[in-house]
């Protein structure tokens, strides 16, 4: 087991300098050409996400906070509490500072790959469907392409990923509880894999309407609890703040932690956490039903704040809090934000945090089922095809709660750097449409309107096959739908 893990550790430390360069250089090039549409558009994000579904055919989608709530599913998750501390068990508190860099520059990728998405979007059976596959397929013509990314996308998130998130719930309670190790491992795998089996089995909207709730409570009781940490610290904040920056630029070093290894893990940890420019949002970007496109590019880029500079702070802020020297004699992953926590507000944060955990886990593997299944669709239409994706899923959960914490990490970071690889490339072309949609947009909001997309408005765009006038309303400015 060890050859296999340091094998693929060896794949990571030299690929991955290949995907932070094409993150970085994607994010630079959308945030300059959209003139920091990440940033300009703030307030009209928190408006997008609270707008009611706008299609004739509400059958044919869902509104633009529960497809925010499947991204989110996805997003929050063992990223911002394991996965947070692992980072900074082998990157130093530098690792922070390089999460947020990547949020604050991936918040224009995550716009693109979005606005694509809802634009070459298609009908499915219960909800809208899309994603990279679709405008590789429709928008770039590279079908060969599409079906790669699809395979890899299904392999990646219905199976690595949600072992990733398996093994942090089985890492947690074992962390709790006492007793047989093994027998705790097998209890939490068929209990997990049973829930889990009883959404997946009901569609999208099955698994949007838990998310719903299940995401922003649990994420607010996360939150909450952190700043509680912070209040009872604050005279320790304004010191934790310069050693991130101090880190993360190479000034100091912790505990042998420099700083190469802060930039790698920072990327790496805040890819999976936030996802922008891997692939993965796009595939719940594209289940809404909006008016534009780029309301839902506005919507996934305030997932990436949320949870980056949100959720992930939070437990960065916990862990930096109770010891800011970490290295690699450190206890990673899940124990390591258990163990800070319980020793700022005591031995209840332990249950607490498996709690959290569980739900935000398990709020996980719905999410990344789901894009999984909306690949397995655009390979192949069969139900059967289907129904045997998801009994794999189930029997990854279990396979996940008894894995390594190594290799299930290890395997998460290789693969979704080819997802990363595959869409970055194919969005850099198509970008122009992007661009051309945000003008769009940015003019009728200029004239008082609440924007509307026709696809005759983007002749330029080939391969769309929604955006007629008989797949949407139109609103006038109080919101009043006309015919």
């Amino acid at each position: 087991m060890d050859t296999v893990v340091d094998a693929v550790v060896g794949i990571n430390d030299i690929y991955w300098y290949l995907v932070i360069v094409l993150l970085v250089v994607a994010g630079l090039t959308f945030t300059i050409w959209s003139v920091v549409v990440q940033i300009r558009f703030l307030p009209e994000m928190f408006r997008a996400i609270t707008e009611r579904p706008s299609g004739t055919k509400d059958e044919h989608g869902i509104s633009a906070f529960r497809a925010f709530t499947i991204s989110a599913a996805s997003r929050v998750g063992t990223g911002n509490v394991a996965g947070v501390a692992v980072a900074i068990t082998l990157g130093g508190p530098g690792a922070v500072f390089w999460m947020w860099m990547l949020a604050l520059i991936g918040g224009a990728t995550a716009f693109v790959e979005s606005t694509l998405a809802q634009l070459y979007k298609v009908r499915g059976s219960d909800s809208y469907v899309g994603g990279p596959a679709y405008y590789i397929r429709d928008g770039l013509r590279l079908p060969w392409l599409a079906g790669i990314f699809a395979v890899l996308i299904t392999v990646t998130y219905g199976f690595v990923f949600n072992s990733v998130q398996a093994n942090s719930i089985s890492a947690s309670v074992q962390g709790n509880i006492g007793g047989n190790e093994t027998l705790i491992a097998w209890v939490v795998g068929i209990a997990l894999a049973g829930i889990t089996a009883a959404v997946i089995f009901g569609g999208v909207r099955r698994v949007s309407a838990v998310t719903e709730v299940v995401v922003p409570v649990m994420a607010v009781a996360y939150i909450a609890i952190a700043l509680f940490v912070v209040a009872i610290n604050i005279e320790h904040v304004p010191a934790m703040f310069a050693l991130i920056v101090e880190h993360a630029l190479g000034f100091r070093e912790i505990a042998g932690a420099a700083f190469g290894a802060a930039l790698m893990q920072g990327m790496r940890r805040g890819l999976f956490s936030n996802e922008a420019g891997m692939g993965s949002v796009p595939n719940a970007a594209a289940t809404a039903s909006v008016s534009h496109p780029v309301k839902q590019g506005l919507v996934q880029t305030l997932g990436v704040y949320f949870d980056t500079i949100v959720v992930c702070s939070a437990t960065a802020f916990i862990i930096l809090l109770s010891n800011p020297s970490f290295g690699m004699d450190q206890p990673q992953g899940i124990q390591l934000t258990q163990n800070a926590l319980q020793g700022q507000v005591g031995t209840w944060a332990g249950p607490f945090l498996s709690v959290v955990i569980f739900f935000l886990a398990w709020s996980s593997v719905l999410g990344n089922t789901y894009y999984g299944e909306a690949n397995i669709r655009f390979l192949s239409g069969s139900e059967r095809a289907l129904t045997a994706f998801r009994v794999l899923v189930v029997l990854c959960v279990i396979g996940g709660s008894l894995g390594s914490v190594a290799l299930v990490w290890s395997l998460a970071d290789l693969f979704m750097g080819f997802m990363a690889t595959i869409n970055l490339i194919a969005i850099l072309p198509l970008a122009g449409l992007t661009m051309a949609l945000l003008r769009d947009y940015s003019e009728q909001k200029a004239q008082g309107r609440n924007p509307v997309f026709h696809r005759k408005d983007l002749p330029q765009a080939r391969g769309v096959s929604l955006w007629d006038d008989e797949d949407i309303e139109v609103w006038t400015k109080d919101e009043e739908p006309v015919r």
